[in-house]
């Protein structure tokens, strides 16, 4: 079992920044690949970035690109999302997970485990 625990998450005004958290308990963190997903009231789960063991392969949506960076430090057990140039859009509960293997990064069937999810909200 791996646990996900979320944080970093709130309130900020378009235009700014946020950095979310993923911290990890439970097996080996680094035999993980790390997912972020995102779910909007109304709406269904969504992709957001993904990077792989090592940190040198990463993956973003397009509505992302450029704006949000993903990155992982496996000593800490840790994986991060920095979050720039927020949108109103952006505003979505954003979840965390895990896969031992991953054939395709943007669905989240493909994930073993997930966090309880971090609210974000960005105000017009």
């Amino acid at each position: 079992q791996v646990q996900l625990v979320e944080s970093g998450g709130g309130l900020v005004q378009a235009g700014g920044s946020l950095r979310l958290s993923c911290a990890a308990s439970g097996r080996t963190f680094s035999d993980y690949r790390i997912g972020w997903f995102r779910q909007a009231p109304g709406k269904d789960r969504e992709f957001v970035s993904a990077i792989n063991l090592t940190g040198g392969g990463r993956s973003y949506a397009d509505s992302v690109k450029g704006r949000f960076t993903i990155s992982r430090d496996n000593a800490k057990n840790t994986a991060y999302l920095q979050m720039s140039s927020l949108k109103p859009e952006d505003t979505a509960v954003y979840y965390c997970a895990a896969a031992r293997i991953l054939r395709t990064v943007i669905s989240s069937t493909e994930y073993d485990y997930w966090g309880q999810g971090t609210q974000v909200t960005v105000s017009s």
